[in-house]
């Protein structure tokens, strides 16, 4: 995530860099939107989920063109220093942006206008080399380019906060779904529903544990297991990449299409509202991490060949993620009377007539699927946050010994969200916090405030005659004003909201 210019590295097709994005997207937020679906009403809801996903699109289009003004200001302060050294003259670099440049040229403007205008008007002008996204620069770069130093320790503040939230999801998600595998299935009737969890793990027998104490035994299991891959740094392999995306995909087309085949049936027991304001406050937060590629955009975009259309793919994809959000949300809603906070764990495994499937693989494959692809990414997203710890409290001036680099930090890292996580397994409630705040902060304002300081510096460093070829749609300064209104009215939606609840 956040960290220093990088080279793109290996280069893949657009269609590659889409189905990644695609893959980013649609993760751990999805398990949790059908309760908070049902919750807010079939019809808010789909206004809601509609709007949220416009608004994200806004701010992805916000971020792609700040990676391009970037690249361009950091490719004008190298081409400044080389001239200043002498290594490279005016007329060098002349050429070096434009390839049709000619000697009789040589005394016109350093930045041409033919040359510099926008690929979004004319499909057959080069784009400017300036704005060309050749380099990835993670968002932390973003921020130390067109941020002060407090704007840079906010942004590392909020984005150490996502991350937290991220990882108590995890350490939360895991072992509730090993949980239930193992757990006997426990008759819940409509008075004993709020004591699922101190109920017996195990009735019956001798053994006395509940279920939140089940819980708690596998979260240290959980924590023994992977929490070591803190205090050592990891890569993702493409390979298993490839294997959690399968999975994941899987997993979703048989819930869909499971719930579809009982409506067809007429064994849908659902009954949601049509609209019900006291839910959108958690849908907002659901909905904030459901749309979340932000973060992990500049690795993502970068690598691809062609970008020509990269907008209209973005907006594509987004469609597409918005269509499956309401197969799954829809077919849910109105197929179960109660449904869990992670969604999989409706169709945990149960014996006879209750049975939401009765393949046994089915039903195992579905309530261990959260373990599968979430382990899996619980260690990257550990070592990233411990490397956005450092940077926000270390500096590259002084040495550290290796106590506070190697076991203080990863600490601060791990402990947190696994306290969280022994006091609390509602999910609904951590993702809606984490998305709420700090995803509001990551997806809503901080592309909007990178978006209109680099357009300033752009204009102030290149001026008005170069053109931006990744310049957002959304290109009015209106368009930023109304994406920090939003988060800000959505912010005190959700605050007043919790606030009355507990009242």
């Amino acid at each position: 995530m956040a960290g220093a210019l990088t080279e793109t590295g290996a280069q893949y097709s657009s269609v590659v860099g889409i189905i990644y994005v695609f893959n980013l997207i649609v993760g751990t937020g999805a398990l949790t939107m059908p309760k908070a679906f049902g919750e807010a009403g079939w019809l808010l809801g789909l206004i809601s989920v509609f709007l949220l996903c416009i608004m994200s699109l806004i701010t992805v289009t916000f971020v792609v063109e700040v990676m391009a003004s970037a690249n361009a200001v950091l490719s004008w302060k190298k081409l400044q220093s080389l001239k200043k050294a002498g290594d490279i003259s005016d007329k060098d670099i002349a050429r070096q942006l434009d390839p049709d440049f000619h000697e009789e040229t040589e005394q016109s403007p350093l930045l041409h206008q033919s040359t510099c205008r926008s690929a979004k008007f004319n499909a057959s002008v080069k784009p400017c080399n300036y704005y060309e996204i050749s380099e990835r620069i993670e968002m932390g770069q973003m921020a130390s380019t067109f941020f002060s130093r407090c704007g840079v320790n906010l942004f590392y503040i909020c984005i150490a906060v996502y991350l937290y939230g991220d990882l108590a999801i995890y350490a939360a998600a895991v072992p509730k779904s090993l949980r239930d595998v193992a757990c006997y299935k426990v008759n819940v009737t409509n008075n004993s529903e709020g004591n699922d969890e101190t109920d017996l793990c195990w009735p019956g027998t001798e053994s006395k544990i509940t279920r939140f104490s089940a819980y708690r035994i596998f979260l240290l299991g959980f924590t023994l297991f992977l929490g070591p891959f803190t205090f050592f740094n990891a890569q993702k392999t493409k390979y298993l990449q490839l294997f959690t995306s399968v999975m994941r995909w899987v997993a979703f087309l048989i819930m869909i299409i499971v719930a579809a085949i009982r409506l067809a049936q007429g064994e849908g027991h659902g009954s949601p509202p049509v609209a019900q304001f006291a839910g959108v406050p958690t849908l907002f937060g659901v909905c904030v991490y459901s749309f979340m590629c932000h973060h992990s955009l500049p690795s993502l975009v970068t690598p691809m060949r062609d970008k020509s259309h990269l907008f209209s793919l973005l907006a594509a994809i987004y469609v597409t993620i918005f269509t499956f959000y309401m197969l799954l949300s829809f077919t849910a809603v109105f197929t179960f009377s109660k449904l869990e906070d992670l969604y999989t764990l409706n169709f945990e495994p149960t014996g006879g007539a209750d049975a939401v499937v009765n393949v046994v693989f089915i039903q195992y494959f579905l309530a261990l699927f959260p373990v599968f692809t979430l382990s899996t990414n619980f260690p990257i997203i550990a070592i990233t946050l411990r490397n956005n710890l450092s940077a926000l409290f270390l500096r590259d001036s002084r040495s550290y010994h290796c106590c506070v680099t190697r076991l203080l930090f990863p600490l601060l890292t791990i402990a947190p969200p696994i306290v969280v996580s022994f006091f609390t397994n509602n999910l609904e409630f951590l993702v809606g916090i984490t998305g709420s705040y700090a995803g509001a902060g990551i997806q809503y304002v901080l592309p909007a405030f990178l978006v209109y300081y680099a357009r300033l510096d752009t204009r102030m460093i290149l001026g008005s005659g170069v053109k931006n070829a990744y310049r957002s749609p959304f290109s009015h300064t209106a368009w930023v004003v109304i994406v920090l209104l939003w988060a800000a009215a959505a912010v005190v939606f959700v605050t007043v909201n919790h606030i009355l609840t507990k009242l």
